[in-house]
Parts: structure tokens; C-alpha cells; sequence
């Protein structure tokens, strides 16, 4: 070529700029926090109960450009398995979804969570007994999280977080909750 560029250096560059257009289009997960505002806030606070075990939490999980290594261990024993008491780190990325969706909605309740990290065993037994969960969840990695928002009208909820196109959100309005997971960008 005249420029001196090679034929990988051009291919890159294609790849690249279509990368760019993909991740315009929405096609490609970004930050859920990036959707709220186009200033990076320097705290992120999220409340939380388990109305399986009553626990709850409003705290600061996010400050200084960095989650909080406590805030996040207490996230996880909130969000564990409440039939096994299994604990997993939860994707800090689904907090920050959770976090987006509150703001949106301008949320002053906590989240009521129905579902957060199942273990395996856990989700044999809910899928034997015909709950239709899927067998490579992604609550089985800590990705997901079923929840209502008190005070949130189901279809508001359900609009918000599938509107940040930030991962797989799930509509069960007889149930009277929205799944949400940093999978790939889906709905059901």
C-alpha cells in the first residue's frame, strides 16, 4: 500500500470502527451507571431487602472510583441462596444496574429482592418442581437478581431496566417481579 500500512493494520482498523458502531447501536453491554448521567458519580449508594430472611442494607458500595470490598461482602450475604445459605461474590455490575434503575425512577424504597445467587442445588430442585428456571442461570454465577420496587409501578420497573440495555431483563408481572442479569442484551 502507499500510506504504509499493512493489510492487518487496515483490518484492525475495520474491526475497530465496527466495534464503535456496534457498542453506538446498544448491541454491546456498557456500564449501567454510564446511562444515569453523563457525570461519573463518586458515590453509589443502594438499598436492599431480602424479604426472604428480612435482611436489609443501605449503604455506599461504590466511592473513590472503586467498590467497597465491604459494602460488596455484605451485598453477597444479603443476596446468597436463602434455602442452602450459600454465599457468592456478586457481579458488581449488577449492583450498578440496580443502582441505574433506582435513580431512573427516582426510587425512595429498597429493592424487594425475590432472587438473588442460587446455588446448583437450588436450582435442580426449582427447576424439578416446575418453576421454569433456566439450567445455566445466571443467578447460578451471581449475574442476576429477581426483584419489585415498593412505590414503582411492575410495568415502570420493568421499562427502566430493560431501557439501560445493560443485560438479559425478564418480565414476570404474575409473579410481580423483574429479572435482571449482565448477560447479553435480551428480554423474555
Amino acid at each position: 500500500m502507499d500510506n504504509g500500512l499493512s493489510r492487518k493494520a487496515i483490518g484492525r482498523r475495520r474491526f475497530l470502527r465496527l466495534c464503535g458502531l456496534t457498542a453506538a447501536a446498544g448491541l454491546v453491554p456498557v456500564q449501567a451507571w454510564a446511562l444515569v448521567d453523563r457525570a461519573q458519580p463518586s458515590e453509589r449508594t443502594i438499598a436492599l431487602l431480602n424479604i426472604h430472611t428480612g435482611e436489609s442494607l443501605n449503604r455506599v458500595y461504590f466511592a473513590d472510583g472503586a467498590y467497597l470490598p465491604e459494602a460488596m461482602s455484605a451485598m453477597n450475604r444479603l443476596l446468597r441462596d436463602h434455602r442452602t445459605g450459600e454465599v457468592k461474590p456478586i457481579d458488581g455490575a449488577l449492583i450498578d444496574q440496580l443502582y441505574a434503575v433506582a435513580n431512573r425512577l427516582g426510587a425512595t424504597e429498597p429493592f424487594h429482592v425475590i432472587s438473588g445467587y442460587r446455588s446448583e442445588r437450588t436450582n435442580t430442585a426449582l427447576k424439578r418442581a416446575g418453576h421454569g428456571v433456566a439450567k445455566r442461570s445466571f443467578h447460578l454465577s451471581g449475574q442476576a437478581v429477581d426483584v419489585r420496587l415498593p412505590g414503582v409501578e411492575y410495568a415502570a420497573l420493568h421499562r427502566a431496566a430493560r431501557d439501560l440495555r445493560a443485560g438479559g431483563v425478564g418480565d414476570y408481572p404474575r409473579s410481580d417481579f423483574v429479572h435482571m442479569d449482565t448477560g447479553p442484551v435480551r428480554t423474555w
